[in-house]
C-alpha cells in the first residue's frame, strides 16, 4: 500500500520535529532540498541552501539556552498538477531548559517529491508571539 502524498508530508514534519528536539543534524539534511529557502519569522533573516540550514542548526543546537522548535500542520495541499504541494501550520519555539513558549506563529512550507521523497524547498516564517 502507497502512502498518499499528504500523510508522507506530515510523516516527514513529524521526523524533522523529532531531528530538531533530538538535535539530529544527520536526520534534518534529507528533509531538505538543496537549494532549500528559508525565510525567518521576526528579522526575515534568509537561509538559502541545505548547508547554510544546517550550519543554522548546529549553531542553535550549541548555544547554552537552546530553544526547541516545531511545527505543526494545520492543511496540506498538493497538487494536483506537479509533485509539490504547500503546508500551513502553527510553530513554536520553547526553552529545552524548562519548556518556557519563546517565540510562536504561522507558518507556510513548499514540499516536492523527487525520487520518492518528499523534501522541503522553502519555509516561511511570521512570528506571532
Amino acid at each position: 500500500m502507497q502512502t498518499s502524498p499528504e500523510l508522507a508530508i506530515r510523516m516527514a514534519r513529524a521526523a524533522f520535529n523529532r531531528a530538531l528536539a533530538a538535535a539530529d543534524l544527520a536526520a534534518i539534511g534529507p528533509l531538505l532540498a538543496p537549494d532549500v529557502v528559508l525565510v525567518a519569522g521576526t528579522d526575515s533573516a534568509l537561509l538559502q541552501g541545505r548547508k547554510a540550514q544546517l550550519q543554522a542548526w548546529k549553531r542553535e543546537f550549541a548555544t547554552r539556552e537552546r530553544s526547541v522548535y516545531s511545527r505543526v500542520p494545520e492543511t496540506v495541499v498538493v497538487s494536483p498538477v506537479a509533485p509539490i504541494a504547500f503546508e500551513h501550520g502553527q510553530w513554536q519555539g520553547v526553552s529545552a531548559a524548562d519548556g518556557a513558549v519563546q517565540a510562536s506563529g504561522s507558518y507556510t512550507a513548499k514540499w516536492r517529491e523527487i525520487g520518492g521523497a518528499w523534501t522541503i524547498e522553502a519555509e516561511l516564517y511570521l512570528t506571532l508571539a
